[in-house]
């Protein structure tokens, strides 16, 4: 084995030993209210701003350089 691929595999080992259990739990309390805070937000949105946001994601996902339906924000400008 390479003296660089066995540095880097000994810090690894190293720095994943560190890691407290604490760490891991922060970071599934925030996955899980993430999760519930979409289910929430879905909850408050109209149906028109939930199209918009559809309609966003479907443009930027295939690429389609159509105009997208204008945002709350834009029409309350207006």
């Amino acid at each position: 084995m390479d003296l660089n691929v066995r540095a880097f595999r000994t810090v690894q080992a190293a720095l994943e030993e560190k890691a407290p259990a604490a760490d891991r739990l922060k970071k599934e309390a925030s996955r899980r209210g993430g999760l519930t805070g979409g289910k929430s937000r879905a909850k408050t949105l109209t149906a028109k701003r939930r199209k918009e946001i559809a309609l966003a994601a479907n443009a930027a996902r295939w690429g389609h350089r159509r105009p997208v339906a204008p945002t709350q924000a834009e029409e309350e400008r207006q």
